[in-house]
Parts: structure tokens; C-alpha cells; sequence
């Protein structure tokens, strides 16, 4: 994990300008995927889909060829993950079915600049349970997303997130968290979605992060299967995953992945 204190990026105007740009096409697709997303749809066909948008809109795939610390290059453009698995899943021939929660995580970049944005999504009918915890996940990030305040310090976004999911009765994943994001799809720092608040580097305007929980239903202990991917819960229980690109700004934080029927 990077220390708090690792130089953090300030973006300049034209640098932000891309960062809108590729922020709106991360937004747009993933509003095309979620429509795709209904039962007898496989992973591979939401997949193929977001790979000729991006190639009609002329943009870059942050994730297919990714392949960070020696591990396999990531073979798809989008992290599509089902119910225990709590994120980079590889699309396949595995088919939606009623009931299933879905997430997808996904980024481009324009002139080498990223966005990257997650949602987990309810197929057709979901339980009371999926649903609550989909609901948490979700109020979780905005509760992260709120302490986006010049002068706040960067662990409060994670102390917000962790506090609001643990009160609801879910647990915080450790292993995977939040990051920087501009000329990088990752740059510092990281951001934990859990820790005390008041640590590491105050927030400036132009600061750029991808925050991102993932909260369990049971235990966060973490699985990688054999695919060297695909992480679970080691219990089996049920995950969501939820990302926005925020920009810290003088008037508060803008999302620049959220558009009219995103999440």
C-alpha cells in the first residue's frame, strides 16, 4: 500500500478537459451496458459491446492489456462480476439470471488522460437482502465522495465510507481500494475505504480520485481464483462495487463520471 504521504498530482485545466471527456464516454457506455444487463445475456456479449463503442468513439480501453506486478495482461474491456465475486471478473459465456447482481467496473482513456467508473446492478427481480446491500454501497460512495473538500484530508474519505457500510451491518473490503487517477489509471494514492480520519495529505482543487467501495454482506476476506483475477468473498456471501471519478474543486467535489441515468 503507498504511504499517505506520496506526491499527489494536481491537475492543470487542459489536463481536466481530457479527464471530462474520457469521464463522459465511461459514463455513456456504461449506460449502454446496464441496458444490455437482463437475464439470458452473457458476460462476453456485454463485453463485446463496450469494445465497439469504444472503438466507434475512437477512445483507448484502460483495462484490456493491464496487466500490473507480473500478473497477466486483463483480457477484456470491462470488469463484469457476479454476486460473490467482488471485482475483476473476465467476461465469458456465463449467462444473467434473474435474481443475479452484477457489477461492472470499467475505464477509458482520451490523449492518454483515464476515467474509470463501477456500478453493481440488480437483475430482474432481486432479494431484500442484494437490494439493502446494493443501497449501502451505493450511499457509502456518496458518503467518500462528500469529504472531497479542499482542506480535508485524504483518509476522511475513507473513514465516511467505512463508517456508513459498518453501521448498516456490512463488512469493508481491505485489499482492493481507491486510488489517483489522471495521466495513470492508477497514481497516488491509494484511499482505503477504511482508517481513522484526519491522516495524510490535505486535499487541493485539481486532485483527482477514482473512489470506489466494495462492502460485503458477510466477511471481507478476499479470494483470487485461477484465474489470477477474478477476486471473491472467501465466505461465498454477496458484494457491490461502486466507482466514481471525482474532482476536488474550490466549490467541492465534482463527479465527473455521473450523467443523467448513471448511478
Amino acid at each position: 500500500m503507498m504511504a499517505y504521504g506520496e506526491r499527489i498530482n494536481v491537475k492543470t485545466r487542459r489536463e481536466l478537459d481530457r479527464m471530462r471527456e474520457a469521464a463522459r464516454h465511461v459514463a455513456e457506455i456504461l449506460l449502454e451496458m446496464r441496458e444490455m444487463a437482463k437475464p439470458g445475456v452473457t458476460t462476453g456479449e456485454i463485453n463485446t459491446a463496450a469494445e465497439r463503442s469504444i472503438d466507434r468513439r475512437g477512445v483507448g480501453s484502460s483495462f484490456k492489456g493491464y496487466g500490473p506486478h507480473g500478473m497477466p495482461a486483463f483480457p477484456a474491456v470491462v470488469c463484469i462480476s457476479l454476486n460473490e465475486e467482488i471485482v475483476h471478473g473476465i467476461p465469458g459465456p456465463r449467462e444473467l439470471e434473474n435474481g443475479d447482481i452484477l457489477s461492472l467496473d470499467f475505464g477509458v482513456y482520451v490523449d492518454g488522460f483515464h476515467g474509470d467508473s463501477a456500478v453493481t446492478l440488480p437483475i430482474g427481480e432481486i432479494d431484500d437482502e442484494s437490494r439493502a446491500l446494493l443501497e449501502t454501497t451505493r450511499a457509502s460512495l456518496y458518503c467518500g465522495i462528500e469529504q472531497m473538500l479542499s482542506g480535508n484530508r485524504v483518509s476522511d474519505i475513507g473513514h465516511a465510507v467505512q463508517k456508513r457500510a459498518e453501521s448498516a451491518g456490512y463488512s469493508v473490503v481491505r485489499q482492493f481500494v481507491g486510488h489517483g487517477i489522471g495521466r495513470s489509471l492508477h497514481e497516488p494514492p491509494q484511499i482505503p475505504n477504511f482508517g481513522p480520519p484526519g491522516k495524510g495529505a490535505r486535499m487541493r482543487p485539481g486532485m483527482v480520485f477514482a473512489i470506489e467501495p466494495m462492502v460485503c454482506v458477510g466477511d471481507c476476506e478476499v479470494e483470487i481464483l485461477d484465474d489470477d483475477w477474478t477476486a471473491v468473498t472467501a465466505d461465498r456471501s454477496r458484494s457491490a462495487h461502486f466507482e466514481h471519478t471525482v474532482l476536488v474543486t474550490e466549490n467541492g467535489p465534482e463527479i465527473l463520471t455521473q450523467m443523467s441515468g448513471s448511478h
